[in-house]
């Protein structure tokens, strides 16, 4: 079949001419003027500026929603800190100045290399597989001999920070770029071109439901990849199976779907429209500022929209005339900790902040 963008006849002059001028008005229209800085900082500053605050969310350097889990296994992170102690060049990180008023950086890409390093110094990660330095294999950094950590906390590290100029569209673009391929990223757009079907067309008309489109704000960009109807899908996944989940979110969803889509009738739908429908208004009424933080906030962080869907589903199940509830929780330290941005992903984390939320709804 005939690409009707080709052609193997020579165009006129005057056609060729009148393709490339618009071709490069077409540039000229998605040309982005991006300033940006070259720095380096040593490890230690880095995973300091990544720590300090996060259980607020206030870290100086912090993982946007867009982002993907913490997903590096031990055997990877191992390879990564055995790049930086035997000096091999690292790739750039990438980050943007995002808040003008408090100054912090968002990580574009470079999260799992930053998270790594920070559960290597606290002593998180156990080093495992490695193939060079095979004596440091069942080892912490804290095992390591004094001067080897003052050398390592001291490795400098570069960066390319961009400017304030770099919007978010822009940020989630050129993650996507440097990240081809990834999965995480078109999610939903993955499920449509294997899958389709009644359970897919459900999910899209949840996901337009106009009290979940107020409820859980998204921005445009967030929109076009169809996030909204991955909200929806996490949530109901998260509700039937949460307590099976294993570190794996793609996985875990593409397993829920396949098995609620052999099953999926007019009875199933009716059952999980109005479970749905339940939750969203029990949330309306009862949580301040539905999904997000607080009312300034125009997006909706994945992490805490599962713990308060889903705990919230589970605490209508035991008490179905639910109301009237305390929500003082929704500022507690504890709270902040098990939904910050890159709360881990861990069975255990996912189990104790879905539950945390039910069990503080049923008091």
């Amino acid at each position: 079949m005939t690409d009707p963008n080709q052609t193997s006849v020579p165009l006129p002059d005057d056609e060729r001419i009148k393709r490339m001028e618009e071709a490069e008005a077409q540039i000229l229209e998605n040309e982005r003027v991006v300033n940006y800085d070259t720095k380096e900082y040593p490890v230690e500053t880095i995973v300091e500026k990544y720590l300090t605050g996060k259980e607020d969310d206030q870290n100086e350097l912090f993982v946007p929603d867009y982002q993907r889990d913490f997903t590096w296994p031990e055997d990877q992170q191992s390879k990564f800190i055995e790049s930086v102690l035997i000096g091999l060049p690292i790739p750039y990180i990438f980050v943007a100045d995002v808040d003008a008023k408090e100054g912090r950086i968002e990580i574009v890409d470079g999260s799992q290399r930053i998270r790594t390093l920070a559960n290597f110094l606290t002593n998180g990660l156990v080093l495992r597989d490695l193939m060079k330095l095979t004596l440091l294999n069942g080892k912490t950094f804290s095992d390591l001999h004094e001067s080897r950590k003052r050398r390592f906390r001291r490795r400098s590290l570069r960066m390319i920070e961009l400017n304030n100029r770099a919007d978010e569209a822009v940020r989630r673009d050129m993650f996507e770029r440097i990240n081809t391929g990834s999965k995480d990223l078109e999610y939903m757009d993955v499920q449509w071109g294997v899958h389709g079907g009644e359970l897919l067309q459900f999910i899209e008309e949840c996901s337009k439901h106009p009290l979940f489109v107020k409820l859980a704000p998204l921005s445009a960009a967030a929109i076009r990849r169809r996030e909204h109807q991955e909200f929806v899908l996490r949530f109901f996944a998260y509700l039937e199976n949460y307590r099976n989940f294993d570190r794996f979110v793609n996985k875990f969803l593409d397993e829920y779907f396949t098995s609620t889509q052999s099953v999926f009738n007019a009875a199933k739908k009716t059952a999980m429209k109005e479970e749905f429908e339940g939750m969203l208004a029990f949330v309306d009424g009862n949580i301040p500022h539905g999904f997000k933080k607080s009312s300034g906030h125009t997006r909706t962080p994945r992490i805490r929209f599962e713990a308060i869907s889903v705990g919230s589903a589970l605490a209508l199940r035991v008490k179905p005339n639910l109301t009237g509830v305390d929500a003082s929780w929704l500022e507690s330290p504890e709270f902040k900790q098990l939904t910050t941005s890159d709360a881990s992903n861990s069975r255990p984390k996912v189990i104790r902040r879905i539950e945390y939320v039910r069990d503080k709804l049923l008091g």
